[in-house]
């Protein structure tokens, strides 16, 4: 089984040393890049409750949308808990486009 592991190695070094070469040729490479988005950066009380009051929504009504208990969005907005990381992607999203969380559901 090592052995196998070390040819599957140095097949792919090979295949990355001749991608390599034929970019410093100029030859058309596959490369495939992923931007990844930055984390979210964290909301103030106040940013979620604008976000929620956007919607027209309740903290009962908001927190459904959101996938959360209603005490969590209670938390936030009272600043005793700060929403995490699934939690302010949404809250993201739904700042720039508020009508993205009611389609969804």
């Amino acid at each position: 089984m090592a052995k196998m592991t070390k040819v599957r190695l140095y097949a792919g070094l090979r295949q990355a040393l001749a991608e390599a070469q034929e970019y410093e040729r100029g030859v058309g490479v596959d490369l495939r890049v992923t931007e990844i988005p930055a984390p979210p950066k964290p909301l103030k009380p106040a940013e979620i409750r604008r976000i929620r009051e956007s919607l027209h929504a309740s903290q009962t009504v908001f927190a459904r949308l959101l996938c959360v208990s209603p005490k969590a969005v209670q938390s936030w907005e009272q600043g005793l808990r700060r929403p995490q990381n699934t939690a302010l992607r949404l809250l993201e999203i739904a700042k720039a486009n508020p009508r993205v969380l009611l389609s969804a559901s």
